[in-house]
């Protein structure tokens, strides 16, 4: 074996041992949620006291969690809902509008991933008391907007430059407008992205925490909700309880949504059939493909 052979060889392993003790680091506090969430012990420690579904139980008739999580589902439906829809109009507006303006416009969209979250909540709570809202259900869905719409925007971004650019110019040769190309065309091809977009906008509002703790009014989310729990001790075994149900259910969801992204992205780039030729437009304004 060469020495170039054994210093790779060398090297592969010294990246493998770093990745391993990466993952480690990053999920082995996460793991240790749903282990202790099964512990029949007030207290999160070793050795594990027994096996318990009590803490789960729990849960269940807690009217305070019960309107927390009712808060958290609802800003979360129209915050992904706000941010999926500027997501697509700036993401479409930066490849196909060619201007600086909309240039600009989608790098600011996704400023607000740089920026630390606690400078984001002090700032629009300043905002939100100039314009009259005040800490509130509707400042805390502004809020959640902001911070899911750089999501969004490289979600759809990366949707719409995986789509064939001849698709949409055929449709523009054929007469049809920029809306109906829109409508008729990029949207149908988009929509594994766009749910993909909601469905990742909705986890990012409905964890958040920071944002949510300074616009937070008397209509607490279920982070805050967590939050206020982890004062008693005696709660902490039903935080965890219910830190697992979100985790499971916050996987599931990331799981689907890249799926369905993946799966938006191979489609795009698969070759259209040779014996396809050009759309053509019906009198309603609709795109039809016909075989040669």
């Amino acid at each position: 074996m060469s020495a170039a052979r054994k210093d790779a060889k060398k090297g592969g392993s010294w990246l493998g041992a770093y990745v391993l003790v990466y993952l480690v680091f990053l999920y082995l506090p996460v793991l240790l949620i749903p282990l202790f969430s099964f512990n029949d012990s007030i207290q999160a420690a070793f050795p594990l006291q027994g096996f318990t579904f009590e803490w789960y139980k729990t849960l269940s008739g807690n009217s305070a969690l019960s309107g927390a999580l009712a808060n958290s589902l609802v800003i979360g439906a129209i915050a992904a809902t706000g941010a999926t829809l500027c997501g697509i109009t700036v993401s479409y507006m930066d490849l196909f509008g060619r201007s600086p303006l909309a240039a600009t416009i989608s790098a600011i969209a996704r400023l607000p991933i740089l920026i630390p979250g606690v400078i984001v909540g002090i700032s629009l709570l300043i905002l939100v008391n100039l314009i009259g809202f005040g800490p509130s259900r509707t400042a805390i869905v502004l809020g959640h907007i902001l911070v899911a719409l750089p999501t969004t925007v490289v979600i759809m971004k990366s949707r719409f430059a995986a789509i064939p650019k001849t698709i949409r110019e055929a449709a523009l040769d054929l007469g049809a407008s920029d809306w109906t190309t829109f409508r008729r065309v990029m949207l149908p091809l988009s929509l594994p992205a766009i749910v993909s977009a909601f469905m990742l906008a909705f986890l990012s509002s409905f964890d958040e925490f920071i944002v949510a703790f300074f616009l937070a009014g008397t209509e607490p989310t279920l982070p805050l909700y967590i939050w206020s729990q982890l004062r008693f001790p005696k709660s902490l075994p039903t935080v965890m309880a219910l830190g697992t149900a979100i985790l499971a259910v916050s996987f599931v969801i990331a799981a689907i949504a890249e799926i369905l992204r993946h799966r938006g992205l191979t489609a795009a780039q698969r070759p259209l059939p040779a014996n396809l030729s050009k759309p053509e437009e019906t009198e309603r304004g609709e795109l039809q493909w016909h075989s040669t």
